[in-house]
């Protein structure tokens, strides 16, 4: 699939919004990609995460993990394409943890997956996870890498679609200079 297929999968399914955002890093943005309305169509998860899964096919993956929210479709998507088992893990009192019975045995390959990357906090947290329990993390995978490549989590990182979308400490937003309201997306006040 190429990277203007994708972007029109991402148009169509309205995954790309522009306006003024503060970012689950607590960083401010003009543009905000909500992965969660790709969610809604199967076929495009599908797709998009089967791209993933071909990207860690030689990887030996053998459990595919994601943080909750956004990474439970990602990580159920990925998994089925790579034919392997899949869980996600949740914050509980502000610490990422697995609940819900989930195990890791030692030694087993981990793929973790996130929708979008922009800092790489949570992702960082559910392989902090996962090498607490002795898993052997090989990889990162997402939807969409807002870093370009920049973050680095000492393992491949592998996007759909990797660019470059400026953010901005809330001191520093031009945005909030120009006095245009900031939206949280998935908050009670924001709508598309």
């Amino acid at each position: 699939m190429t990277e203007n297929e994708i972007v029109d999968i991402f148009k169509k399914t309205g995954v790309m919004l522009t306006g003024h955002f503060k970012l689950t890093s607590g960083r401010h943005s003009d543009h905000y990609m909500q992965c969660a309305h790709l969610f809604e169509y199967a076929d495009y998860s599908e797709k998009l995460c089967a791209i993933l899964a071909d990207a860690y096919r030689d990887a030996g993956v053998e459990l595919v993990v994601g943080p909750a929210l956004g990474g439970v479709i990602i990580s159920y998507e990925t998994a089925r394409a790579l034919k392997v088992r899949n869980i996600f893990a949740e914050r509980e009192n502000g610490v990422m943890t697995l609940r819900r019975g989930f195990t890791v045995e030692p030694d087993t390959k981990v793929l973790v997956v996130e929708d979008v990357v922009t800092t790489g906090g949570s992702v960082r947290e559910v392989m902090a996870l996962m090498n607490e329990r002795g898993a052997n993390v090989v990889g990162v995978g997402c939807i969409v890498d807002r870093s370009n490549g920049k973050v680095d989590f000492g393992v491949p990182l592998k996007a759909v679609l990797s660019m470059e979308v400026v953010s901005y400490e809330e001191s520093e937003c031009p945005l909030c200079k120009q006095g245009i309201p900031c939206v949280k997306p998935g908050s009670r006040n924001f709508h598309k």
